[in-house]
Formats: structure tokens, sequence, C-alpha cells
């Protein structure tokens, strides 16, 4: 079941993206930028929208293999081949509104909690997603959130020129901002992490059971009490959020006596956490 979950939670992101997609954007032709923006351009033109997502992406992934690895890739052209099936089903149905506003809020919402939810298990949705983690490559510490409100706001640029329809690039632009304000507000909730620091006279047998039991990876420093004079071990431990009950209980159960400090991590990079590929 472990190793199923990550796939269920991406599909359930990819699943919320191409359904904020289809039946709010592309039916309203609201563009907000990226794949959805340009499959709604050409929807009004007869192109199926599940045909515009999957050429786009797989050029994409293309241009990206070299950068983001065959890893990143794989998952992508898989995301991509689903997300295209997906957006191709929902469209369809018949729009769930035609108020341009709630058309552009509630899509912007769902889309973006769908991509958040795809981030947080490092894969993507595709699209203008590919080219923020390319950019994010170089520049990790950037909100990607922001990277796709960049890009994005230079085809809703594009666009308006092409269209001249204002008022739909103003949605484009409030559905493309609620969006991006989304997405990083989940993404910080989705991988927010802890360090917890362990102060024990048990170090060793503590750290095995974390090991074994947790998956997490533990650093030994040596440690000396100010009052007491007494050598000790301080475990450091990085863990995510939800996690941390099971992390304070296996440790009382190792050690009643052990001293526990749970620090809140702004972002952690490595296996398990935050990685690109």
């Amino acid at each position: 079941m472990k190793k199923i979950k990550p796939f269920l939670i991406i599909f359930s992101g990819i699943s919320l993206t191409a359904f904020g997609v289809s039946f709010f954007y592309i039916p309203n032709k609201i563009v907000t930028g990226g794949v959805s923006g340009i499959s709604a351009i050409l929807y009004t033109l007869g192109v199926p929208p599940g045909i515009v997502y999957f050429v786009i992406n797989i050029l994409l992934i293309l241009i990206s293999f070299k950068a983001l690895g065959k890893r990143f890739a794989v998952r992508s052209a898989v995301s991509a081949l689903v997300l295209s099936a997906l957006v191709q089903l929902f469209s369809e149905f018949p729009p769930l509104t035609d108020n341009l506003f709630i058309a552009a809020f509630f899509g912007s919402i769902i889309s973006g909690l769908g991509t958040a939810i795809t981030f947080s298990e490092n894969s993507n949705t595709g699209g203008s997603d590919i080219l923020g983690r390319l950019i994010q490559k170089k520049v990790p510490y950037f909100p990607i959130g922001r990277l796709l409100l960049i890009i994005d706001g230079v085809i809703i640029s594009v666009s308006l020129i092409i269209f001249k329809n204002t008022e739909l690039a103003f949605y484009g632009i409030f559905g493309l901002i609620v969006s991006s304000i989304v997405i990083d507000f989940f993404m910080d909730r989705l991988n927010s992490s802890k360090l917890a620091l362990v102060v024990t006279e048990n170090g060793e047998e503590i750290s095995k059971t974390i090991m074994e039991n947790s998956k997490r990876g533990v650093t030994i420093l040596d440690a000396k009490g100010a009052y007491s004079k007494n050598r000790k071990n301080m475990l450091v431990c990085a863990i995510k959020n939800k996690q941390m009950p099971d992390f304070h209980k296996m440790i009382r159960e190792a050690d009643e006596n052990a001293f526990i400090i749970f620090l809140k991590s702004e972002k952690i990079f490595g296996s398990g956490f935050f990685v690109y590929q």
C-alpha cells in the first residue's frame, strides 16, 4: 500500500487539475497561461484540448530530459498522458458555469490545489510546470508558484495582443494570481517538515529504532550536560509534520527521560523531502 500511495496522490492531483481546466477554464475561454491557455484558444478552433496537452507536454519533456533526468522525464510522460486523457474526457461534459468570475475563481483554486498535490510527490502536471522546474533547478529557493506566475503571465500577454479581449485577459490574470497563491500555500503545508533534536544517553539504540521504524536518517552528535557534566548524545533527524506524533511516542518508549525539541523547518532538500527528480 505504501508503494501505491504516492501514485494515488499524484493521480488525485492530476484529476483535480484536469477538472479545474476542463469544467471552468477551457469552455469559458479563460486563458491563464500555460498549456491550459493554449488549449482554451485552440478549443475555439475545434482542436481537442487533450491533443494539445499531449503534444506540448511531450515536446517539453524531450527538452527537459537531460536537465531534469530520466526519472523526472518518465514521471512527466506518464502524468502528461493521464492528464491529457482526463482533460479530453472531462471536456466532453458541459461546463459547470458560464459566469466568468466563478469560472476563474473556482477553476484556479481547484487546478492550483491539484498542481500542489502533484508537486508534493515530486511529479508535475506538465506544461509550464516543467518550465518552472527547469528554472527552479537554477534558483532553488525561488517559490515555484511565483515562477509559474511569471511564465504564464507572458503567455496571457501574448494572447491579449493576438485576440484583443481585455475582459477575458483580466479574468485570466485574476485566475493566475489566485492559482499561484494556492500552489505556494498548499506546497508550504504539504511539504512542511520538522527538525527533531533528541538529547539522550541511549543514542545508538534510539537511532537504530528511528531508522528501522520511520525510514529516516539520523545524525549522532556528542553532547555534555552543562549542569550534570554527564556525557550524552544529541540525535538530529528531519521528519515530516505528520510523522511527529509517532516519532515522539517512539522516542518516549525507548527513553522516557529523553529531551526532545521540534524545530520548524522552512525547507529541507534531500531524499524523502524536496527533490527535483
